[in-house]
């Protein structure tokens, strides 16, 4: 299923004599998905119950917070690795530096190669399909109209050149 977006017409904060240029976002759309989903979608892929994915599940959230909050990191292989990080601020003194100057502990998650997105994947299972939400065209309802590709500007993502379908690898 392609990944929708929409067009953002944007000035670089940095640079107030800048000239604003469209850009492509990702959006998201509907509910985000649960436990429940993911369950139900192994469930389809294998010969296990529901209830036995959906335990599974449970124990391994529950498995992984234990041993984050044990001060470990957690890698799971051609997946990621989940760690704690914290916002912090300093003393001046090394006395006076300790539990009272975190603010706030973050999970952060850094995605195995096997996962990130690739733009530039030849395999149609893992290339990555995008539709432009205001104009709702996609590669599939425009044919082959735009034989020439797209041009790949600055953004590192494929620029849009006719409204719809971005395909990064054209």
């Amino acid at each position: 299923m392609p990944v929708p977006y929409k067009k953002i017409l944007r000035k670089d904060p940095r640079n107030a004599a800048a000239t604003a240029k469209y850009y492509p976002q990702l959006v998201t759309q509907g509910n985000s998905a649960d436990l429940d989903d993911i369950a139900y979608l192994m469930k389809e892929a294998s010969s296990l119950s529901l209830g036995d994915i959906k335990s599974v599940l449970t124990n391994f959230v529950e498995s992984m917070r234990t041993l984050l909050y044990g001060g470990q990191s957690v890698n799971i292989k051609d997946f990621g690795v989940f760690r704690l990080g914290a916002r912090t601020f300093g003393s001046e003194e090394e006395k006076d530096c300790g539990v009272k100057n975190i603010k706030s502990v973050k999970i952060n998650f850094r995605a195995s190669n096997s996962v990130k997105p690739n733009l530039n994947s030849t395999r149609a299972g893992d290339r990555i399909k995008f539709y432009d939400i205001m104009t709702g065209i996609t590669e599939e309802a425009k044919g082959n109209e735009n034989e020439e590709g797209d041009d790949n500007g600055g953004n590192g993502g494929g620029e849009d050149n006719g409204g719809g379908f971005i395909d990064p690898a054209a």
